[in-house]
C-alpha cells in the first residue's frame, strides 16, 4: 500500500511536552538520564541471569525476557524525542510514526503477556511446589514465551492494518512525544468508528483477560499461603511473588493512570505527562525491584561485577607486557 496516495500527507508532528526553549535542556538531560539508566539497570540484570548458572531457572528466564523487552519498550519512544529536542525539529515521517506505533503496541503487548506468564510462574512455584520442575520444563517455558510473542504481533499488526486504511487531512499535530495510537486516530478524516470498536475489544480480550488471569493466580498463592501453618514457610513462599507483584501494581496502576486521568481532563497534554509513567519510569524501576528485593540477583550482580574487574585487570597487565 502506498501511504500517500491514502493519507494526503507525508509527516506529523509531534509536539512533546513543551514548546517553551528554556526547558527543552531540561526535559533532553532527565529523559536521557532516565533513558540510559533503563538500558543499563536492564542489560546488567540479562548479564547476570546469563552470566550465573545458578539463576538458569524459569523465573529467571522469564525475568530476562522482561528486561529484554523493557528495553525495547523504552527505546521505540524516547530516542526519537531526544533526537527532535537536540535538533530543534518535531518531524516524524508518515512511514517511521506508523512503524513507531507498530513496535510501541507490540512491546507493551508482550510486557503484558509476559507479566502474566510470571505470575503463573510463581502459581506453580508456590501451589505445586513438588511438580514446578516438571510442569516449567525449559520447552514449556520457551512455547509461554513464543506464544506471548505471537499474540503481541498479530495485535500489533490488527492496529496497525487498521490505521493504515485511514485518511488524514491537513491536521497533523500530534501533542504526545511519541505516535500513539489514539492520538493518530483523532487526526484522522475518515471514519474511525471501527478503529475505536477494535482498540475497546481488544484491550477488553488481551489486556482485560492477562489482568482477571494474574488476578485469579495471586487469589490462589495466597490461598495457599494461608494454609502454610509456619510464619517463615509463610513469610519464604510470600517473599518468591513480592518483587512480580510490585512491578505488576506499577505497570497496571500507571497504565490505568493514564486513561483514566485522559478520560477524565480531556487534555493530551496531560496524557503524554502520564505517560511517561509506564513508558519510561516503569521499565526503569523494574530492575532495581527485582535486584534490592532478591538476593539470588544482588549476588550474581556482585559475582559479574567481581569478574568483569578481574577480566579487566588481566587485559591492562597484558597491554603492559612488552
Amino acid at each position: 500500500m502506498d501511504p500517500g496516495n491514502n493519507t494526503g500527507i507525508s509527516e506529523f508532528q509531534l509536539l512533546g511536552f513543551s514548546e517553551e526553549p528554556e526547558l527543552q535542556p531540561l526535559i533532553f538531560g532527565l529523559f536521557l538520564s532516565m533513558y540510559l539508566i533503563t538500558v543499563f539497570g536492564n542489560l546488567l540484570l540479562i548479564l547476570a541471569v546469563s552470566s550465573d548458572s545458578h539463576l538458569h531457572t524459569p523465573m529467571y528466564f522469564f525475568l530476562a525476557n522482561l528486561s529484554f523487552i523493557d528495553i525495547c519498550f523504552t527505546s521505540t519512544a524516547v530516542p526519537k524525542m531526544l533526537v527532535n529536542i537536540q535538533t530543534q525539529k518535531k518531524v516524524i515521517t508518515y512511514d517511521s510514526c506508523i512503524t513507531q506505533m507498530y513496535f510501541f503496541i507490540l512491546f507493551a503487548s508482550l510486557d503484558n503477556f509476559l507479566l502474566t506468564v510470571m505470575a503463573y510462574d510463581c502459581f506453580v512455584a508456590i501451589c505445586h511446589p513438588l511438580h514446578y520442575m516438571v510442569i516449567m520444563n525449559p520447552r514449556f517455558c520457551g512455547l509461554l514465551v513464543l506464544v506471548s510473542w505471537i499474540l503481541s504481533v498479530l495485535h500489533s499488526l490488527l492496529h496497525t492494518s487498521m490505521v493504515l486504511r485511514l485518511s488524514f487531512c491537513t491536521e497533523v499535530e500530534i501533542t504526545h512525544f511519541f505516535c500513539e495510537i489514539n492520538q493518530i486516530i483523532q487526526l484522522a478524516c475518515s471514519d474511525t468508528f471501527l478503529n475505536n470498536m477494535v482498540i475497546y475489544f481488544a484491550a477488553m480480550l488481551l489486556a482485560g483477560g492477562p489482568f482477571i488471569g494474574i488476578l485469579y493466580t495471586y487469589s490462589k498463592i495466597v490461598s495457599s499461603i494461608r494454609g502454610i501453618s509456619s510464619a517463615q514457610g509463610k513469610y519464604k513462599a510470600f517473599s518468591t511473588c513480592t518483587s512480580h507483584l510490585s512491578v505488576v501494581s506499577l505497570f497496571y496502576c500507571t497504565s490505568l493512570g493514564v486513561y483514566l486521568s485522559s478520560a477524565a481532563t480531556q487534555s493530551s497534554q496531560a496524557s503524554a505527562v502520564a505517560s511517561v509513567m509506564y513508558t519510561v519510569v516503569t521499565p526503569m524501576l523494574n530492575p532495581f525491584i527485582y535486584s534490592l528485593r532478591n538476593r539470588d540477583i544482588k549476588g550474581a550482580l556482585m559475582r559479574f561485577s567481581r569478574m568483569a574487574t578481574l577480566k579487566g585487570t588481566i587485559i591492562l597487565e597484558l597491554k603492559k607486557c612488552p
